[in-house]
């Protein structure tokens, strides 16, 4: 079997190189739309979702990412308290918030 690779190999001529400046171009060039595609969004969906947490004050109203509406009656350090109804409080992370609403949404609502 040995001696019909050999013929083939003969026969092709051996493979051609392509350009090695043209293949580091062409990586460079995927790696940039990458980047610019999906990591600086994310990264700025990121920032802007930190700023928000950081933000959180009592009274604001808010959507877990649970999809639990409620009001913050208390915000600790890593745990917020929300009032999701009358007498009833439940604690979440505050990373877990998904969303500040304006206010008065929960009045409108009901």
């Amino acid at each position: 079997m040995n001696f019909l690779i050999s013929d083939a190999m003969a026969q092709s001529g051996g493979q051609q190189q392509g350009d090695p400046m043209i293949t580091l171009f062409f990586m460079v060039g995927i790696f940039a739309v990458m980047y610019f595609l999906m990591i600086r969004p994310q990264q700025k969906r990121m920032k802007a979702h930190q700023e928000m947490v950081n933000a959180l004050a009592v009274g604001d109203e808010v959507i877990t990412n649970g999809g639990t509406l409620g009001k913050i009656t208390v915000v600790d350090e890593t745990f917020a308290k929300v009032e999701i109804a009358a007498n009833t409080e439940v604690h979440v992370q505050r990373s877990a918030i998904a969303k500040v609403l304006p206010k008065g949404t929960i009045k409108s609502l009901k």
